[in-house]
C-alpha cells in the first residue's frame, strides 16, 4: 500500500486584523467569485461551488458572527450577464464533520460535502438591500464549529453555491465578534482548498495564495483554470525567487508540478499572480495539491509569516 501523509497546519495564534477578511489584504485579491450553473466554465468558474474554512482560537467563548459583504446577484459589483437572473446560496456548517469529512476538502464537491450541522443559510437574488451591504450569520458559540487543534481551534465551514441563473456573484467574507460591523476576532484565520476569485484589474498589480508546506511534502502542484494569460504565475519562498507556473488557457485546467527542499519545509508558499495587460473582469480557479494529489491548504494569514527568499538556494525556472 503506497504510504500517504497528512496535512497538518500548526496551532495559529494572535493573527493581525488582516485575517479576519477573506480574501484578506495580505492577499491582494478583489473578491471571491460564485458563478450560477448556466453560466459558461470560460467565464472562470470551474463548478459553481464554493468552501471556505473560518477559524476562530479554541480559548475563545464569546460570540461570534459570519459576515458576507455584497452577497446579492445585482449592481455594480457583480457580473451582469445579460440582465442579473441569478441566485446564490450562503450555508454555515458546524459541529462534527463540518471539516474532518473528506468530502468536504475535495476539489469538485461531491458526497457529503454539506457535512456537519447547519447553522444558517441563506438564499439572495437580485436584492437591492444587500447591493454593496454586509449579511451577518450569528451569533454563534465558538464552539459550535469542529474543534480542529492543527487548523487553530473551532472550525466553521461556509457554502457558497450558485443555483438557476449565469451571472457572477462577487463577494467577501469576515469573521468578527460583532454583528454590524467588522470587529477583529484575536487568533481569527480562514482557510481554502480551493480559490475561485477575481484578479485586480490594474496592469502591475500582484494577488497572493498562501498554501503551507508541512513535513513530508516533497512536490506541490499548483492547479490553474482559464487564466486567460493576462500575465504570469510565480512561486516565492525562503528557496524560490521566481519560479515560474504553467499556466491555463481559456476554460481548461493545467498542473504546474514544483520540487519542496527541506528549507521549504514547515513554511508557506507565496503563489504571486502578476497582472502584465489589460484584460478586465478575469476570474479564474486555483488549487494546490501535494506529491499524492491531496488538496493543500491556504490560508488568509500565512501560516509563519510572508515568505521571503533567503538568497541561499537558486532554483531554475520552469520551462
Amino acid at each position: 500500500m503506497k504510504n500517504k501523509i497528512i496535512i497538518l497546519a500548526p496551532l495559529v495564534f494572535g493573527l493581525s486584523s488582516k485575517a479576519q477578511l477573506l480574501p484578506s489584504l495580505d492577499e491582494n485579491i478583489p473578491y471571491l467569485v460564485t458563478f450560477s450553473k448556466e453560466a459558461d466554465k470560460s467565464w472562470g468558474d470551474d463548478d459553481n461551488i464554493q468552501i471556505y474554512f473560518l477559524t476562530i482560537p479554541q480559548s475563545r467563548t464569546e460570540p461570534i458572527y459570519i459576515r458576507i459583504f455584497d452577497p446579492n446577484n445585482g449592481g455594480k459589483i457583480d457580473e451582469n450577464q445579460g440582465g442579473f437572473n441569478s441566485k446564490t446560496n450562503f450555508s454555515l456548517y458546524g459541529g462534527k464533520l463540518a471539516h474532518s469529512n473528506p468530502d468536504a476538502k475535495k476539489q469538485d464537491p461531491t458526497g457529503n460535502y454539506k457535512s456537519g450541522v447547519m447553522l444558517g443559510t441563506k438564499t439572495f437574488g437580485d436584492d437591492a438591500d444587500y447591493d454593496e451591504k454586509w449579511y451577518s450569520f450569528g451569533p454563534f458559540n465558538p464552539a459550535e464549529g469542529e474543534l480542529q487543534p492543527d487548523y487553530g481551534g473551532y472550525v466553521f465551514k461556509l457554502i457558497v453555491e450558485g443555483l438557476e441563473g449565469d451571472d457572477g456573484n462577487l463577494y467577501k467574507i469576515s469573521i468578527s465578534s460583532k454583528k454590524d460591523e467588522n470587529t477583529a476576532i484575536e487568533g481569527g484565520n480562514a482557510f481554502a482548498y480551493e480559490y475561485c476569485f477575481r484578479t485586480n484589474d490594474k496592469p502591475g498589480s500582484v494577488s497572493h495564495i498562501y498554501p503551507f508546506v508541512p513535513k513530508g511534502v516533497v512536490s506541490v502542484k499548483v492547479n490553474t483554470f482559464d487564466y486567460d494569460g493576462e500575465g504570469i504565475v510565480r512561486i516565492i519562498s525562503v528557496a524560490k525567487k521566481g519560479e515560474l507556473v504553467k499556466l491555463s488557457t481559456d476554460a481548461n485546467w493545467v498542473a504546474s508540478e514544483h520540487k519542496i527542499i527541506d528549507l521549504e519545509i514547515n513554511t508557506s508558499l507565496d503563489i504571486q499572480l502578476v497582472k502584465k495587460n489589460n484584460v478586465n473582469n478575469n476570474n479564474l480557479v486555483v488549487y494546490v495539491t501535494n506529491q499524492y494529489g491531496e488538496l493543500m491548504p491556504f490560508y488568509a494569514a500565512p501560516i509563519g509569516g510572508i515568505p521571503k527568499f533567503s538568497g541561499k538556494v537558486v532554483i531554475k525556472p520552469t520551462k
